[in-house]
Formats: C-alpha cells, structure tokens, sequence
C-alpha cells in the first residue's frame, strides 16, 4: 500500500496535508524517514510510525454500538446528532455506517461497520437474519397476540409479516414482552402491536443474528467486535 494512502486512512489529513507530513521527516518506516509519497509499505512486515507512535492498518472496522435515544442511524445530518457523533475520531476516520437503523427513540444494539459486503449479507431480505427486541406495552399482551404474531401480521398498509416469535415476560397494564423478527419493514414492531390494538412505549434491541447485545456497554458507549463475534456474523450468512 502506498504511504499516502495509508496515512490519510488513518485520518492524517487530505493528501496535501500528508505530503507535508512526509516533508517534515515525522513519518518513518522501519525507522528510517521517509518523504516519497509514493513509497510503498509492507503492511505485512514493515512497521509504520508518525512522530515515534506505531500507525496500525486494518481494512475493515466492525463497532457494536448501545444505541441512547435521541440519535439517528444514519451518517450525517443537519437537524440531529446521528451515530457516528458517538464515536472517537480513531474509528471515524474508517469511515462506518449503521447496519440498518434504529428508531430515533429506540434503544440497544446497533452494528456499525465499513465492510459493505457483511452489511448487505445481513441486511438483505433473501437472508431473513433474526432480530430479537425488548418491549414495554401499553396493554395487556395476551397468548391470542402470540398466536396472531406466530402466523403473520397485517400491517397498516396490507403487509402480511413473516411469523414472528412473541415471549410474554409480564403481563398486565404495561407488558414486558421479547420479540423476534425475521424482516425490517419501517417502524416494524411498533406497527405489529399497533395491529393487535397496543403501543409500544419503550424498544431496545437485544440482539442481531448471533450477536447479543453486550450489556456491561452503557447507552452511548460501544466497543470493537472480537474476532470471534465478527466470524460468527460472517458464517451465519453464508
């Protein structure tokens, strides 16, 4: 990989801006300087650094997310803090968006990445990745709503959804209820409960395909997936 490249990977700057980095000796490989922009790095075996401090390359990021409410899924906007103001600069200049999104005023678990590829493998309606949510509702969730979610819902719009797994944790006025989905239609659990005659008035998503949300992550905070995590999301979508 080109030095340029990399530095400016690495949120460096723009490429004047790393050129005149690279002028002033800061940048060394293997601890000589080197001022070529053009130079070539073995990512695989020559150390990189800046001012003495070790420049690490990796191609993809993956970021699991506690989403608070009050943010939007989404890159950039003008009107509301989105996502990506959440995180440090170190992981921005990687350039990750939302897999998916979450309702402005829904919580939990929100994957952001710069892999496009698994993006879209989980993202995508042929795959059906399973998600599964937390709901308080305002009504009496009963065995009957069970039923109607286990066979497909109506939507406000005539939509009929795949059969979803509906868990009752309490009953009552307010009902704790667990929700597992196979799709991603607009304002999807809210609009099921709508369908059955109650309002969702509090969603936080616990977990997506084989990813749980971690829950030592308070809202607003995330971490980097392990290895591990980021294996189990790619085989689950083969």
């Amino acid at each position: 990989m080109r030095i340029d490249k990399l530095l400016s990977n690495r949120g460096f700057g723009s490429r004047k801006e790393v050129k005149s980095l690279l002028k002033s000796g800061a940048v060394k490989i293997d601890g000589v300087a080197v001022k070529d922009s053009s130079k070539h790095v073995k990512l695989d075996t020559e150390i990189v650094t800046v001012n003495g401090e070790e420049i690490v390359y990796k191609e993809f990021i993956y970021l699991m997310l506690n989403k608070p409410q009050g943010v939007i899924s989404a890159t950039d906007d003008n009107m509301h803090d989105t996502v990506i103001d959440l995180l440090e600069m170190e992981d921005i200049v990687y350039n990750p968006f939302p897999v998916g999104r979450l309702d402005k005023d829904t919580e939990g678990l929100l994957l952001l990445t710069n892999d496009g590829k698994l993006a879209h493998q989980l993202l995508s309606p042929k795959k059906h990745v399973p998600k599964t949510y937390f709901a308080v509702i305002d009504g009496h969730v009963t065995a009957e709503d069970i039923g109607e979610f286990q066979k497909g819902v109506t939507l406000d719009d005539g939509y009929v959804t795949m059969p979803a797994v509906l868990e009752i944790i309490s009953a009552g006025l307010r009902s704790e209820i667990e929700v597992t989905i196979k799709e991603g239609k607009f304002h999807q659990v809210k609009r099921m409960f709508e369908a059955v005659g109650k309002r969702v008035i509090y969603l936080k998503r616990m977990k997506m395909g084989p990813l749980p949300l971690d829950e030592t992550l308070e809202l607003g905070e995330y971490r980097e997936l392990t290895a591990e995590e980021v294996l189990r999301l790619k085989n689950a979508n083969q």
